[in-house]
């Protein structure tokens, strides 16, 4: 039987626990303040955190996403359940400053668990700014991101040479490149990691498309395709949490699933790796 609550990995800077499925905001929170686009948000957020997940990654970058995060998490008193991730993406201090407290505002939030340099830019600014917000709590946790493995190296320069809480990147099966260098280093550096596009855009979907999930799936626990795909990313024990996003609760709820159970062992992912490559 699957395990009743959500598997957790602690963030190695602080011990603190995160459960392993969050939700990613790009595109699918950018949406108007009608009733009808933002009732499914709400019911994603509510699926999240009574499924027992908290992680939710946002970006100035993603239009009206941050502001209809803060206000959905506040018409449903979510807001003391929720770890909020958003981004700095701007040149200059003055700029990031202005930008980061916009940011906390559109949120709603008097601070922010966890505030990352988006895709490296400006990163040397922004980083400086961020070690002293955190010195003085106005952000919790700091990080760096980026969505391309052509920038995998200057993520890795950075994870060895700067002291970062967090990193996140792409990882998924069909794109396992972090597996190489960046997820044992980030292991290695003590950096959690949050992992983004692990369906790549629905590639991962199809690739499988009219095939059955095969039965062994059952021996981790695994209902569904996207669990499949989820589940792979998450048994890599460097992987803190993932951010799949989607505006529809039925995903939110299969994605949630995925944290759930037991997970695959090396052979099996060697054997999921196989299945996805015929």
């Amino acid at each position: 039987l699957a395990a009743d609550t959500m598997i957790t990995r602690p963030i190695p800077s602080s011990g603190e626990s995160l459960p392993v499925i969050g939700l990613g905001t790009s595109r699918v929170f950018d949406v108007g303040s009608s009733d009808a686009v933002r009732a499914p948000l709400r019911e994603v957020l509510d699926i999240l955190v009574e499924k027992g997940g908290s992680v939710v990654d946002t970006s100035p970058m993603y239009g009206e996403a941050e502001n209809v995060l803060g206000a959905l998490a506040e018409q449903g008193g979510l807001q003391d359940r929720l770890f909020y991730a958003t981004k700095v993406w701007t040149d200059g201090r003055d700029a990031g400053i202005r930008q980061m407290e916009a940011s906390m505002d559109l949120m709603r939030v008097p601070r922010v668990d966890l505030m990352q340099v988006h895709n490296l830019v400006d990163w040397k600014t922004h980083l400086d700014t961020l070690r002293k917000w955190k010195e003085e709590g106005r952000v919790r946790y700091i990080g760096i991101t980026h969505y391309r493995t052509s920038a995998f190296d200057r993520l890795e320069a950075l994870i060895r040479n700067e002291p970062l809480d967090f990193v996140q990147l792409n990882y998924s099966m069909v794109t396992p490149d972090a597996e190489d260098r960046l997820l044992p280093l980030a292991a290695e550096k003590g950096v959690a990691v949050l992992v983004n596009r692990p369906y790549e855009a629905g590639a991962v979907f199809r690739r499988v498309r009219g095939r059955e999930l095969p039965g062994w799936a059952a021996d981790f626990d695994c209902a569904s395709w996207g669990q499949f795909f989820l589940k792979y990313v998450i048994a890599h024990p460097a992987v803190t949490c993932v951010i799949p996003g989607t505006s529809k609760p039925r995903h939110m709820r299969d994605n949630a699933a995925a944290g759930f159970g037991r997970l695959p062992d090396d052979a099996t992912r060697r054997r999921m790796r196989e299945l996805l490559k015929a």
